[in-house]
């Protein structure tokens, strides 16, 4: 049982940056893959970023291409994502979420086993 805990949200103004972080207890095993989805009000979740933590391949929305990074820290058991030129749409909460097997663009959140609870981002203009 995979125990994820989401972390570092907060408020910040349009053209800031924010680093959420979604941290196990115990070690993520390097046949997962870890991704970040997020839901905005009114609107469905949607995936964002994803890396798969044996090859370090990463995957991104079009969307947050070029201002989003996701990376791992496996000595701290943490992968994070590093949000830059934050926009008003970017406001939404972000869930951490894992599953056995690579990443892929294809966002198929039923395939994601374990789900953090979740941490706000708020941009403002």
């Amino acid at each position: 049982q995979m125990q994820l805990v989401d972390s570092g949200g907060g408020s910040v103004q349009a053209g800031g940056s924010l680093r959420v972080s979604c941290a196990t207890y115990g070690y993520i095993p390097s046949e997962y893959c870890v991704a970040w989805f997020r839901q905005a009000p009114g609107k469905e979740r949607e995936g964002v970023a994803g890396i798969s933590m044996y090859s370090y391949n990463t995957f991104y929305a079009d969307s947050v291409k070029g201002r989003f990074t996701i990376s791992q820290d496996n000595a701290k058991n943490t992968v994070y994502l590093q949000m830059n030129s934050l926009k008003d749409d970017d406001t939404a909460m972000y869930y951490c979420a894992a599953r056995y097997g690579g990443c892929g663009s294809n966002w198929y959140q039923p395939s994601y086993t374990y789900w953090g609870l979740g941490t706000q981002v708020t941009v403002s203009s």
